[in-house]
């Protein structure tokens, strides 16, 4: 949580080396000197490291309470999510500034210990104060735009103090200082040890005013605190209604209890011994509702009795199940029906269908089953469910299974992803004519969608005394005889696709006694 009062031990030896880092600015020190300020570099660093891996936690508790209670921590996590992303922004800003004057220091180093010439003046200068290019401003705006943020979700006047002086701007009023800002009081001929050692202070401060502001919004969620102020007996069943035959399971328990006594359950007036953390079963044989009624007893350890009255209502029910045909209240031999079933009060994953009377194959499928009687006639089913870990037969169940009804011949144009089926009556282009290579045959009246293999068709012209030709198809392909005829035929004539022969998924040869009537146009 936030700390409140005088400053933590940490927060003391941060402030002295910054005390010691800036002395040591004052003074025209050697080069061995300015080798120190990696040391300084590296404990801060550490510092750091420690305060990213606390904040780190925070986050994942956050994480975990909103888990735990989503509509109480959303809030307070969102504002978790910001201070962050506001956070790491401007960290890893500074962390590339500091590279940018370790780099033009020492093009060979990647971090402070490495750079040969740490008393370089004009490394820093270049990076932050250059004309153009200087990020000096950059950096005073950024850091001004983090502090007024940070603030506003602080609300410890101490911890407000010290955030507000660890992340100042200002310039101390003295002779030396007189016309400098922020950026050139803090990095105008500044040795490059004692600039990056600047930054990585900086840094430091950052991760120090994200934790405080994190332990200040945890304190907010308060899901940790849990204040018992009354104590009442409560009964959770694994279920209120019940399939006459299975087991009825509940916990009865209290609501704040002790680990080192447990309490005393009597259902009625009679006490149940040997019940093992609440548990309460009893198959339930008849049907109707119930109502588990009793009390509990608890010994408080002064000598008082803690008695709470339970009740918990519940119903018992006939087996039943429900079992419906996806698309329609038949089956079709031969063919994939797809069919679901279902049983009041138990997981699907619990339920089992079967077949009785050996007529056809069932398969388990997403969603449900598919069944394919083989003959015509019926089909038996039987249901099953594992209810109290026991199987229970739920019903048995008849279809009748009857043949594939005929499917209707068509005229199927158009692109492969987007088919259209002409199916005669109106006019055809003759064009589209042309373009097709025969026709297809399916059952297609919004329940079924069946498709069936031509294996013949005819079709029939008349000539001019009105004599009718019939034209023998290749298959479901269209001859090159009817073809020619095609081409021969002008607007407004007509022609009869007949004698249509298909073979459904069932294996049924069949002669299709509709007739195709096709206008050309």
């Amino acid at each position: 949580m936030a700390s409140i009062g005088p400053e933590s031990p940490r927060q003391k030896m941060i402030n002295l080396m910054y005390l010691v880092l800036m002395a040591l600015l004052a003074l025209n020190v050697s080069s061995d000197v300015l080798n120190g300020f990696s040391l300084v570099d590296e404990s801060l660093n550490r510092s750091t490291a420690n305060s990213t891996k606390q904040n780190k936690s925070l986050y994942k508790d956050m994480s975990d309470f909103l888990e735990m209670n989503p509509e109480k921590v959303q809030e307070w996590f969102n504002r978790a999510q910001y201070v962050r992303k506001m956070s790491d922004s401007l960290y890893q800003y500074v962390d590339e500034l500091k590279l940018k004057i370790i780099k033009v220091a020492d093009s060979d180093a990647n971090n402070l210990a490495e750079v040969r010439n740490q008393e370089d003046l004009e490394a820093a200068n270049f990076v932050m104060l250059a004309p153009v290019t200087g990020q000096g401003k950059k950096l005073y705006n950024a850091v001004n735009k983090y502090k007024k943020a940070i603030l506003t979700m602080v609300v410890d006047s101490t911890q407000r103090k010290i955030i507000s002086s660890n992340l100042s701007t200002s310039v101390p009023r003295r002779a030396s200082t007189i016309g400098k800002n922020w950026q050139e009081y803090i990095f105008e001929n500044t040795p490059v040890a004692a600039a990056v050692t600047l930054l990585t202070k900086l840094q430091n401060d950052i991760r120090y005013a994200e934790g405080e502001v994190l332990h200040t919004l945890v304190k907010n969620i308060d899901v940790r605190d849990i204040r018992v102020n009354e104590v009442n007996a409560y009964v959770i069943p694994n279920a209120q209604t019940i399939v006459r035959g299975g087991k009825f399971s509940a916990q009865i328990i209290l609501a704040a209890v002790d680990s080192t006594q447990k309490p005393s359950i009597y259902i009625g007036n009679r006490l149940l011994p040997g019940v093992r953390n609440g548990l309460f079963e009893t198959i339930c044989s008849n049907t109707g509702e119930f109502n588990l009624t009793g009390y509990l007893e608890l010994n408080k350890g002064n000598g008082d009795i803690l008695k709470r009255n339970f009740s918990q209502k519940y119903t018992v029910i006939d087996p039943s199940a429900t079992v419906s045909a996806t698309m329609m209240n038949v089956l079709y031999a031969g063919y994939d029906n797809p069919m679901s079933v279902s049983v009041p009060g138990v997981a699907n994953q619990n339920v089992q269908m079967n077949i009785t009377n050996g007529n056809g194959i069932l398969r388990k499928v997403s969603g449900g089953y598919v069944v394919r009687p083989s003959r015509i006639g019926q089909t038996n089913f039987a249901v099953t469910a594992n209810v109290g870990g026991r199987n229970q037969v739920m019903g048995n169940f008849v279809y009748r299974v009857r043949q594939l009804p005929d499917p209707m011949p068509f005229i199927e144009y158009g692109s492969a992803d987007n088919p259209k089926r002409y199916r005669g009556g109106t006019g055809f282009s003759k064009a589209l004519l042309m373009g097709t290579d025969g026709i297809v045959a399916a059952i297609d009246d919004g329940l079924l969608n069946v498709n069936f293999r031509v294996l013949s068709f005819e079709t029939v012209f008349f000539d001019n005394m009105g004599n009718a030709v019939p034209e023998v198809s290749t298959g479901s392909k269209f001859s090159a005889r009817q073809r020619d005829v095609f081409r021969k035929l002008s607007r407004g004539k007509r022609f009869y696709i007949s004698r249509v022969r298909a073979v459904g998924p069932d294996g049924i040869e069949r002669l299709l006694p509709t007739t195709l009537e096709v206008i050309v146009n």
